[in-house]
């Protein structure tokens, strides 16, 4: 077991009113966090003059500012712009440790947390922050290859490689139906992201990427968003869901509401009609999913040790404060807890809830110490913004409703403002701004391929070529 706890030393402790310092206060309690995203990294943060040992845990050695992944995907930032090394991030933190590791197990009653490899890290309070992956309603088997989603770096990374081979394949094809398909893109999945994901995919192919190819106008392109509900943005007002809307038809991209995926092949979806069961088949090659997430695999081990309840999205059921039923040293926070306590509904998978309940977190901790009493946790809602591209965007902060270039701007100085590292803040900001003027893009770029390049264009190849870069691929392998 790794024992992070020390020895009070002189001074650190806060004294009562004669001076003294508490038994509580001769030795610093010892805080987990697992997940390095923005509720755990704000609870570190939070803990920073604290009389506590910290250690987050992550598989990752980065913070991802997550909100901005479709701006990779579509070649407008690279991933280095929107990530910052932890270690860098918390060096001045002298009572925070990081290390690099998954968390497979939790055993609760002996306060520790078990990494793959089979060491062991005690804990006094534990904060699971490992957020939610993909969620394909059951067909995670049949649609996860075919229709990548976005919430890592290498999400953005392979659809970047997916768009931009779409657009190459298209240039050596000469069958006008191949073509056709090859500039059909379909996005399901309404919300923030799908939005954002079409928004910056209609303004590359309709300004970025023209009169880059010759024989294609990637104008051309036919880009289909794929909401079941009634209207994109469903948790927004229903005037701003409408100038989204429109927004959108301005940048070429067609949207489809009570629409539901029903399959998704190689080359076509299939979407059904939920008023009328009509269904419509859509010959693409390039699906992209924005459609909805699931818990990752801690809140399972949670159920099955901790006695967790969890919704059907996998989420932990948590109490006012953030913790589990029996456990008040576990936490669960960000994207992975279920807290309905406050609307009856359960807090939307943004990061501001992450935030705040990463710094609630820490109060808790603070209050506990000096036995205050524990408030419950209570969001406090700051508004929405949704960005669908160039000078358009739209707003709905504390019941001001508003659209373009106002909202663009706000927008784009808050997600400023969020990046972590002040290099980080400068690059995007600079990035930005070559982007808005001269609406060039230098990260679109074709990359990660196991394989060469012209291999994975969906072209028809000679077999007999196919079978030799094959073999000549494999003479290639290092087996060092």
């Amino acid at each position: 077991m790794i024992e992070l706890n020390h020895a009070l030393r002189g001074g650190e402790g806060w004294p009562d009113s004669a001076g003294r310092l508490s038994e509580m206060d001769k030795k610093k309690e010892h805080v987990v966090i697992v997940g390095g995203g923005f509720g755990g990294l704000y609870a570190a943060k939070a803990m920073k003059h604290a009389p506590v040992n910290v250690t987050l845990v992550d598989r990752r050695n980065f913070h991802l500012f997550q909100p901005l992944l479709y701006q990779v995907a579509t070649g407008s930032l690279s991933p280095e712009d929107i990530a910052s090394p932890l270690r860098a991030t918390l060096k001045g933190q002298k009572n925070t440790q990081f290390l690099t590791g998954q968390v497979i197990d939790i055993d609760p009653e002996r306060k520790v947390i078990i990494l793959e490899d089979g060491d062991e890290i005690g804990y006094d309070a534990l904060v699971v922050a490992t957020g939610a992956s993909h969620h394909y309603f059951g067909h995670d088997v049949e649609w996860e290859d075919r229709a990548p989603g976005l919430k890592t770096v290498e999400d953005a990374i392979r659809m970047r490689r997916q768009l931009l081979l779409a657009f190459e394949a298209a240039e050596r094809e000469s069958d006008p139906d191949r073509r056709r398909a090859l500039m059909t893109f379909v996005i399901v999945g309404g919300g923030p992201t799908g939005v954002e994901l079409a928004g910056a995919l209609g303004e590359m192919t309709r300004h970025t990427m023209r009169e880059e190819f010759r024989a294609i106008d990637t104008a051309n392109a036919q880009i289909n968003l794929v909401e079941a509900l009634d209207r994109i943005l469903s948790t927004y007002p229903e005037d701003l869901s409408a100038k989204a809307t429109a927004a959108l038809g301005e940048l070429g991209v067609t949207v489809l509401t009570n629409n539901l995926v029903i399959e998704i092949a190689g080359d076509y979806v299939l979407v059904k009609d939920t008023k009328t069961n009509d269904q419509a088949l859509i010959p693409t090659y390039t699906v992209l999913w924005a459609a909805g997430v699931k818990a990752s695999p801690l809140s399972r081990v949670l159920a099955q040790r901790a006695g967790a309840e969890l919704d059907r999205a996998g989420r932990v059921m948590v109490q006012p404060d953030l913790t589990i039923p029996g456990h008040d040293d576990i936490f669960v926070i960000g994207d992975l807890a279920n807290f309905s306590h406050q609307t009856g509904e359960p807090l939307p998978g943004v990061a501001q809830v992450a935030m705040q309940m990463g710094n609630y977190v820490a109060d808790v901790l603070r209050r506990r110490r000096f036995n205050k009493a524990i408030r419950p946790f209570h969001y406090k809602d700051k508004g929405n913004l949704a960005v669908i591209g160039r000078n358009r965007a739209v707003a709905d902060i504390h019941n001001f409703r508003f659209s373009g270039l106002p909202a663009w701007l706000i927008w784009a100085l808050i997600h400023i403002n969020f990046l972590i590292e002040f290099d980080n803040k400068l690059k995007v900001m600079v990035q930005w701004g070559w982007n808005y003027f001269t609406r060039r893009q230098g990260a679109r770029l074709i990359t990660g391929e196991a394989s060469p390049v012209w291999m994975q264009l969906p072209v028809r190849h000679d077999s007999g070529i196919e079978d030799a870069a094959i073999h000549a691929n494999a003479d290639h392998v290092d087996t060092d």
